[in-house]
């Protein structure tokens, strides 16, 4: 009896050995099951939106990104311009608008994505031509002065709408501003900039004056893409004084401006594309004082004498009424 106890000792303590590694097991394996499940129970990803799905909140989707504000950019500006306009159904954000979209195309996939490949971007990387950027502009812009634009030099120079118009700028674009327009257009003339800055030009760096007001940058069949047909209706839109009839006219007046003024600037006064006499003489060249040559003796202690041609306002000293005159006795523009 004593023999049979510790016996029976040793088989519950083999016995109690053997039962914890398979109790212990038990639980790990019951995660190992159910992950197969939890993967299938999982919902699989949404695919990616069409290159033309427009997005499902419109401008609402887009400000959720682009709601930065900086000297040269700010999305929220648009709302200050008439493509903002809600009370008008033209404007993109009108009645049935497609919002930022109705320009920049479909939008959902960029959303998505977060990629400027994917939409239309308007900056020369875009993945629109250059073409169909203007054409969308076009597509409303079409209408008064911009008939003439595929007929305009910036046009057959592929220039974009958006390389002068900046509609996403806090202080509104530029290039619709008298003050400012002239900076935008400067950019790319640069001899345009230099003869503004010259001693006798028209005030446009003073902000007086805009390019826009003698030239058509959307195209026009004049030469220069001048607003009126001819360089010197242009001219007179200003210089009313200048049209006439007059009852003596002076020819070259009536025939070109440009004869005798650079339109830019000069550094002679009066924007005058030479020095009188050398000016005077390229036409008046005939026998008596015209023709006589004028050289540095003509001027006050030169010993050729003739000072009143070169001094002051040289043949004008006399010949006071240069662009006609209707004095009976004007036929010499005199008087």
């Amino acid at each position: 009896m004593n023999i049979q106890r510790p016996i029976l000792g040793a088989l519950l303590l083999l016995a109690a050995l053997a039962w914890q590694p398979t109790a212990l097991a038990q639980p790990a394996s019951a995660p190992a099951a159910s992950a197969p499940a939890a993967a299938a129970s999982a919902p699989a990803p949404a695919p990616m939106p069409r290159p033309d799905q427009y997005s499902a909140k419109g401008a609402d989707t887009c400000l959720g990104c682009h709601d930065d504000e900086g000297a040269t950019y700010s999305a929220a500006a648009i709302f200050k311009t008439k493509h903002g306009h809600r009370g008008d159904k033209r404007s993109p954000f009108g009645a049935s608008g497609l919002q930022c979209e109705a320009c920049h195309g479909p939008g959902a996939l960029h959303a998505r994505a977060k990629k400027a490949s994917a939409i239309n971007t308007f900056k020369a990387d875009s993945k629109v031509s250059l073409e169909d950027r203007n054409q969308i502009c076009l597509t409303c812009h079409e209408g008064t002065s911009r008939t003439g634009w595929h007929a305009g030099t910036h046009e057959r120079n592929k220039v974009a709408c958006t390389d002068c118009h900046k509609i996403h700028q806090p202080q509104g674009d530029p290039v619709l501003a008298k003050t400012t327009e002239a900076q935008v257009c400067l950019a790319c003339h640069k001899d345009q900039r230099s003869d503004f800055l010259k001693p006798s030009s028209h005030p446009v760096r003073q902000g007086l004056m805009s390019c826009s007001g003698c030239h058509s940058p959307h195209g026009s069949t004049a030469q220069a893409m001048l607003n009126k047909p001819t360089l010197n209706q242009t001219c007179y839109s200003c210089h009313a004084d200048k049209r006439g009839p007059l009852l003596w006219e002076h020819q070259p007046v009536a025939e070109d401006c440009s004869l005798c003024h650079t339109p830019h600037g000069s550094v002679r006064p009066a924007l005058l594309a030479k020095t009188p006499p050398l000016l005077c003489q390229q036409c008046h060249s005939s026998a008596g004082h015209p023709s006589v040559a004028r050289t540095s003796n003509t001027l006050p202690g030169g010993t050729s004498g003739g000072a009143v041609f070169t001094i002051a306002g040289s043949c004008t000293n006399c010949h006071s009424q240069v662009h006609g005159s209707n004095h009976p006795s004007g036929a010499k523009l005199m008087r």
